[in-house]
């Protein structure tokens, strides 16, 4: 297994925008293609209380990249999502690494 951390940092005032897009749409899509997350936060104590943070757990790079880029050009995705945007923007910046679990984890 590998895993991805995303870090979503919104647009001011515009976190519970992204967090409903999650509850009502994402995951439900997610599902669909096959997804599999490994949790979700927010920042309690940090640098932002604008950030969303989750985790998504492959089985290899290739079955990331095929699942997704299905999730991606899902027209129902690309629908909620531009539905979500309709007054204005969520995300002020994204970013993501690709982590794997050292030999001593109890993440696997």
């Amino acid at each position: 297994m590998i895993y991805e951390m995303r870090v979503y940092r919104t647009v001011p005032g515009r976190l519970p925008a992204l967090l409903q897009r999650f509850a009502n749409h994402t995951l439900k899509l997610w599902d669909k293609h096959g997804i599999k997350q490994a949790g979700f936060w927010t920042t309690l104590i940090g640098d932002s209380n604008q950030e969303l943070t989750y985790m998504l757990a492959w089985q290899s790079l290739a079955d990331r990249e095929k699942k997704w880029n299905a999730f991606m050009s899902d027209p129902e995705w690309i629908s909620a999502r531009a539905d979500s945007e309709r007054d204005g923007p969520i995300l002020a910046n994204a970013r993501n690494q690709i982590l794997q679990p050292t030999a001593f984890s109890t993440v696997k």
